[in-house]
């Protein structure tokens, strides 16, 4: 089974902020596949479905981000994923806004809620994709950054269309594996 999980922080005033890309993708696949998200389990809000002829389970922790392993941990203990079924989405403050990145294993980066996933987890061997929301401009703290919205119409729709895009490369990848989502971010990327 796959568990695929979104990161983000709990709470109506955090929604749509740049650090919760990884609750929005998720939004977009429960919406595209229909898979309601909306059940509590193991520290998370968890909607369990089909992609791509698939089971999946569409988690977003509700631990807050910096503790996001708690929930993930727990996650994988009650799923059971292979290793390279465990998908995590979520965002980059070193990508453009918009852009993409997959990677089928790898470092935390700067992220606190990838590094805490893989201090509990133990490992870094599971696929994660990345959303791009820029860096901050000068004068901005990044946490006032991360916790931020998009300020314009037309750089909420770049962020819309790569959450959509985000969806895809994670059905891409349960549906055709490694290569084709990799080349897909490729595809979504160029026409950026």
């Amino acid at each position: 089974m796959y568990v695929i999980v979104g990161l983000g922080n709990p709470g109506r005033k955090y929604a749509h902020t740049r650090h919760n890309v990884g609750f929005d993708v998720t939004e977009v696949l429960s919406q595209k596949y229909d898979i309601p998200i909306q059940r509590m389990r193991c520290k998370a809000v968890v909607g369990e479905g089909t992609i791509r002829g698939q089971r999946v389970a569409l988690c977003q922790p509700q631990t807050f981000m910096n503790l996001s392993g708690e929930s993930v941990v727990q996650l994988c203990n009650w799923y059971k994923p292979e290793d390279d079924q465990l998908i995590v989405v979520y965002d980059d403050v070193d990508l453009p806004e918009g852009k993409l990145r997959f990677r089928p294993s790898g470092s935390a980066g700067t992220h606190n809620g990838m590094r805490n996933i893989i201090y509990l987890l133990g490992r870094e061997n599971f696929p994660r994709v990345r959303v791009g929301i820029g860096r901050p401009a000068e004068g901005w703290d990044m946490k006032d950054w991360v916790l931020s919205g998009y300020e314009t119409k037309a750089l909420r729709q770049i962020m819309f269309d790569a959450y959509m895009g985000a969806a895809d490369v994670i059905a891409e990848l349960i549906g055709g594996g490694v290569d084709s989502a990799r080349q897909l971010v490729g595809k979504l990327n160029e026409n950026k």
